[in-house]
This record gives structure tokens, C-alpha cells and sequence, in this order.
């Protein structure tokens, strides 16, 4: 993925409402659990053998090392809770929308012999929630990066740099060199 879809990723984990479990065993079965009892399907998705997701499971193991740690912190953050993630994505795409903190430079096509050039400028702006189900729409139908992008420039450009259509209304903005982006709903 790219930064959008991180971020829209890190954002929807934010939204959680309860503490992931915190120790191998207990998030070794935790996705045992996920996975209707198969322990080789959780082998399967962490890359290692039955045997050794059935020894945390048990507790034979505490402590894995850096890498199986990594995917297996990874797998449960992808699994824990997903009715609040859906239920808060629901609610950002009808009612509550999104808000984007980004710091990238922003361009202008606007009218001949304007010195727009573009800039480096860092923005915070809440979006409706339009724009929060075009992005949710667009990620879950596999849009590409650039996509993505382009669906936050319309939104930034239309609440941020148009003033919801207050001003500006020929400007057309280019949402490029993206240095930092957090999204939050």
C-alpha cells in the first residue's frame, strides 16, 4: 500500500475499543479462534508449523522472535474487532466524515498569469462523509494509490481551497510530494 491506503488502514485500527491481547499465546489463540479452531490455517498465515502454533496455544512458548512477533501482532490487529471498525466506517460515511492532516505540496491550475506555484503546506480539514465513502468504496474495490489520492485533492480542494464552493471556483489543485498524511474518523 501506499500512504493513503496506510493511513486509511491506521486510522480504521484506531477506532478499536478494547486492548489487542498482549501476549503470543493469547494472540496465538485468539486467531485459532478466528479461524474456527485450525490451527493449520493459523500456521498457514503466519509462515511457520502446526506444531509451534499449537506449543503457543498450550504455552510451551512465551517469547517468539522478532519477525513471528511482527506478523503475528500484524494478523490480530487485522482481525480484532471488526464489527466497531465496520460500524465506525459506516458512521464516517454517512454522518460523521474525515478528517486529513497532511503536510505535501499543493499546487493550482487557475486562471492564465495567476503565481500559483506550488508549495509545501501542511493542512488539517474535515471532509463530509461523501468523500469518507468514496475513499472506503475506492479502497475496498482495489483502487490504486493514485486514486485514492486524487479523491482526497477533490476533497481538499473543494472544503479547503474553494471554501465549499465560496470562492475560487475555477481552481483545480495538484496534491503532490505527499511528505506526511494522518487520516482519523
Amino acid at each position: 500500500m501506499g500512504v493513503i491506503g496506510d493511513s486509511l488502514e491506521k486510522a480504521t485500527q484506531n477506532v478499536t475499543t478494547r486492548p489487542m491481547p498482549k501476549s503470543a499465546g493469547a494472540r496465538m489463540r485468539f486467531l485459532v479462534k478466528r479461524a474456527s479452531g485450525s490451527t493449520r490455517a493459523v500456521a498457514q498465515r503466519l509462515g511457520i508449523t502446526q506444531r509451534t502454533v499449537e506449543r503457543y496455544v498450550k504455552g510451551t512458548f512465551k517469547r517468539p522472535r522478532a519477525a513471528l512477533a511482527a506478523k503475528l501482532e500484524q494478523e490480530v490487529r487485522r482481525e480484532w474487532q471488526p464489527r466497531v471498525k465496520e460500524r465506525a466506517a459506516r458512521k464516517a460515511a454517512t454522518s460523521t466524515g474525515i478528517t486529513v492532516e497532511a503536510r505535501a505540496r499543493f499546487g493550482f491550475t487557475a486562471a492564465p498569469g495567476s503565481t500559483d506555484d506550488s508549495r509545501l503546506r501542511l493542512i488539517t480539514q474535515h471532509l463530509p462523509p461523501a468523500y469518507a465513502r468514496r475513499l472506503f468504496n475506492a479502497r475496498a474495490g482495489g483502487a490504486t494509490e493514485e486514486q485514492l489520492r486524487d479523491i482526497v485533492a477533490e476533497g481538499l480542494q473543494e472544503q479547503y481551497f474553494r471554501d465549499r464552493g465560496r470562492r475560487a471556483p475555477g481552481l483545480t489543485v495538484e496534491f503532490t510530494d505527499i511528505d506526511y498524511l494522518e487520516l482519523d474518523y
